[in-house]
């Protein structure tokens, strides 16, 4: 779990010795500027987040540091789960100190999305939710518009969830009744009316009181108008949380629920300053930054120091004060402590107000081992589609999907974002099976589904990787064995191992134009039932065919296809470099890959330039044809207005083209990007352009780390190495927030060890993959909890995420050491 110091003044200043907390401790709610409640360490926030899906939004609760409430809404069912209906926000507005958010059912823009397959019920209803400050208390109300129609009397309720892990193993108090929150979803269950299995609460009462014993979690919640229920919604839904909830009674409007919230502030409490530094440590020749964020509060100016840990004596090698970041960022202020002028090699550790970070080294090979090997050894083959995949002693999942995959039916609105639209675009009938399916590929993220840009991009990221590093091109730690459809983790096999997932890859893309003759769109189960199960995937279908009178499920995995210029450009430069770096390994695959790609290139796709932009670099690089080069210098004007999100990727073509004007066209332009690059970073104390949204940065961020390496050495003499190498340390800790964890899991001293993957229902990870990070729970507070599912921030995903990673610890290898 995340560490934070809470603590009162008392145990502050005798451990500290140095710091006191103000002495003008707000000891009542406020609202503050920044538009949310506030009082000590205790935040109340009201609708400034917008994802219930996710388990953000709605009335939320930061307690001392840790987001322990949140989606407090109206709701349809006891229990939410993804896919349920949800309101759609109109309006929210501060009036004479009060929070007024506006909403109504349903959302049609969720609905029109096709991500929810429950049909929305009759059900159209306005309403507000109000919230204000009474001293220590947020009294929250809701007033309709009008009164529920009798049916729904009993089936709508304001519902508040708490945060599970966190509250494993403690107490509450409702009514009469007591219990303890317990670390798994227990009986009893009841089966409803309409045959569904609902949990039955712990306990009914006005009172709630979370975590009595807990001086930093303890919260009461107490209605005024009607009882509460507390339930487990782990019961129904595997990413459930704990739910507080109270239905709406007949006849209701305005007042219709009052509660009175009242987290408790321990006096004196701030933030403990978290000292960010790369869990993985750093090279002698790199900059060296620890970002240490600090409570806004904090006034004191103590040193820190760095020191070399020996095996008889500790060093002492620098101390300093850190130097104040002037920047306005998030809730924290931020202070820098650079010691990159160190450069001996040795064990180091970084202590701060009396305590001692991990121990980190500075080494010339900081980056050449068991940093992104966890990707290739674990994730890459954990992922693969269409394999058994196997470890000494340990089984990850039995070969699976061997029945895919059945063509989607015309005008089918699929619940995880799929639309078939009336043309199917191919000559294969609905239903019918299309072949070449069954073969390569990569599970996406947790789920079992094929998504064209991921897999493209996967394939791209892992042959443009094999290209630049001679690292990968003996690197064999697995067995990769396509005739057998098995894959051993820690069997070298002869072959390097990038080789052959490059191969997995374009097997089922290519199998996919094989058959369909043009690319997928995606492969997906067709239930939700099978979307929701967790854990090896060779149990998401009967892997037989589906046949009408064969008395078997139709479970076979749907094929969609759409069409979409960036997803074709993207699977041709995918092809185009697969032809090119499977000439030796696999030469008919890579022939195949080669001609499709040229096939594909020739279509009518529609306009998407920095995608075509990329696929005319790697069809020109792989065929020399001349066709690409006119292609690249007949759109300089485009290409070079949008060198942004082009110049990344022109570097390694510039010789092939061999014009001197579209170079000098281009060097200018990348010299002027790089140049506004520069300009934005005083914005965040990362050295990156980070913006904070709901979904953690990390991948964004560890993208453009991939375009700053090919930038680096494409144009040297514009684009330094610094920000992919600061990219490198966000992921690897140096990042907001008081869990400092590599994102790379099973990467560094600490890391995110609950990811969002095939056994997140175990609280487990896989190694190498890389989790999307730090979000954001608006307006600024950062998150990263340790806790698999919350997918905005512990997803693992395929097309890049970890294989980014990889690419950028390789870099980092390279660039530093040339």
């Amino acid at each position: 779990m995340p560490r934070r110091f809470l603590t009162s003044l008392a145990t502050l200043a005798a451990s500290v010795g140095l710091w006191a907390a103000p002495a003008s401790a707000q000891r009542t709610f406020a609202l503050t500027d920044a538009g949310y409640f506030q009082r000590e360490g205790v935040s109340v926030m009201a609708f400034q987040d917008f994802y219930p899906d996710g388990h953000q939004g709605g009335v939320t609760v930061v307690q001392h540091g840790i987001r322990l409430a949140a989606n407090g809404d109206l709701r349809l069912n006891a229990t939410p789960g993804q896919w349920d209906p949800v309101p759609k926000q109109d309006a929210r507005e501060v009036v004479d100190g009060e929070i007024v958010t506006r909403l109504s059912y349903p959302d049609p823009g969720k609905n029109r999305t096709g991500f929810n397959p429950i049909l929305y019920p009759d059900l159209e209803m306005s309403y507000a939710v109000r919230a204000r400050a009474e001293g220590d208390a947020v009294v929250v109300t809701v007033d309709l518009d009008e009164a529920l129609p009798a049916e729904y009397v009993g089936e709508v309720g304001f519902n508040l969830e708490l945060y599970p892990v966190d509250l494993f193993g403690k107490g509450w108090l409702l009514g009469d009744a007591r219990g303890q929150f317990p670390r798994q979803p227990n009986g009893p269950m009841r089966v409803d009316a309409e045959g569904v299995a609902q949990a039955v609460p712990f306990a009914t009462g006005r009172r709630l009181t979370v975590a009595p014993e807990s001086e930093t979690l303890r919260l009461q919640i107490e209605s005024a108008t009607g009882e509460l229920v507390l339930l487990d919604g782990r019961n129904q839904h595997n990413n459930g949380w704990f739910v507080v909830r109270e239905t709406v009674p007949a006849g209701a409007t305005t007042g219709a629920i009052e509660w009175t919230i009242r987290p408790h502030a321990v006096e004196g409490w701030v933030y403990e300053p978290v000292v960010q530094v790369s869990q993985v440590g750093y090279h002698p020749a790199q900059r060296k930054v620890v970002v240490i964020e600090h409570d806004r509060r904090d006034a004191e100016r103590t040193p820190a120091r760095l020191l070399r840990l020996g095996a008889d004596a500790t060093e002492v090698v620098r101390e300093a004060v850190p130097e104040a970041w002037g920047g306005d960022f998030l809730r924290y202020q931020y202070r820098l402590f650079d010691f990159s002028d160190v450069t001996v090699p040795g064990l180091y550790a970084v202590e701060y107000r009396g305590r001692r970070s991990h121990a980190f080294e500075i080494a010339r090979d900081v980056y050449a081992r068991d940093v992104w090997q966890p990707t290739v050894d674990y994730f890459l083959p954990v992922q693969m589609c269409h394999m058994r995949v196997e470890d000494p002693y340990r089984l990850w999942h039995g070969v699976c999907h061997l029945d895919d995959a059945r063509m989607a039916p015309a005008d089918t609105n699929h619940f995880d974002g799929y639309v078939q639209g009336p043309d199917l675009l191919t000559d294969v009938e609905p239903g019918q099976r299309v072949p070449n399916l069954d073969v390569g590929g990569w599970h996406d993220a947790g789920d079992d589904d094929l998504r064209i840009e991921s897999q493209a991009d996967e394939v791209w990221v892992l042959a443009a990787s094999y290209e630049a590093f001679d690292a990968l091109r003996d690197y064999d730690n697995t067995q990769i064995d396509q005739s057998a459809r098995l894959a051993r983790i820690h069997r070298p096999d002869g072959v390097p191992d990038l080789l052959q997932q490059v191969e997995h890859g374009t097997l089922n893309i290519v199998g996919g134009y094989r058959s369909l003759g043009r690319l997928y769109r995606g492969v997906i189960v067709p239930t939700l039932e099978q979307y929701r199960m967790i854990g090896d995937f060779a149990g998401s279908t009967d892997n037989v065919d589906f046949e009408p009178d064969s008395g078997l499920p139709p479970d076979d995995r749907w094929v969609f296809t759409e069409e979409h210029a960036g997803h074709e450009f993207k699977g041709i430069a995918a092809l185009a470099i697969a032809g090119r770096v499977l000439r030796a390994h696999t030469p008919d695959l890579a022939a195949e890959a080669e001609a499709a790609a040229v096939t594909l290139w020739a279509m009518d796709h529609g306009d998407a330039l920095a995608e075509q932009t990329a696929a005319a670099v790697e069809l020109l690089l792989t065929t020399g044809d001349d066709t690409y080069r006119q292609w690249l210098l007949d759109h300089e004007a485009e290409i070079v207005e949008a060198i942004g999100r082009t110049g990344w990727a022109l570097g390694r073509t510039l010789d092939a083209v061999g014009d001197a004007g579209f170079e000098a066209a281009v060097r200018e332009a990348v010299a002027g990007a790089q140049a506004g690059t520069v300009e934005a970073q005083p914005a965040p104390p990362y050295g990156v352009p980070y913006e904070p949204y709901i979904w953690g940065a990390g991948w964004g961020i560890q993208a453009f780390g991939v375009q700053q390496y090919f930038l680096h050495r494409a144009f040297p003499e514009s684009v330094s190495s610094e920000y992919l190498l600061n990219a490198l340390n966000f992921i690897l800790g140096v990042h907001p927030g008081s869990n400092t964890a590599s994102f790379a899991s099973g990467v560094g001293a600490t890391s995110v060890e609950r990811g969002y993957g095939l056994n997140r229902a175990d609280y487990a990870y896989i190694p190498g993959g890389v989790a999307s990070g730090t979000a954001l729970i608006r307006p600024d507070f950062p998150e990263l909890k340790d806790y698999p599912y919350l997918w905005q921030q512990a997803e693992y995903v395929m097309g890049g995420g970890a294989t980014h990673f990889m690419l950028l610890a390789l870099a980092a290898d390279q660039v530093l050491n040339d």
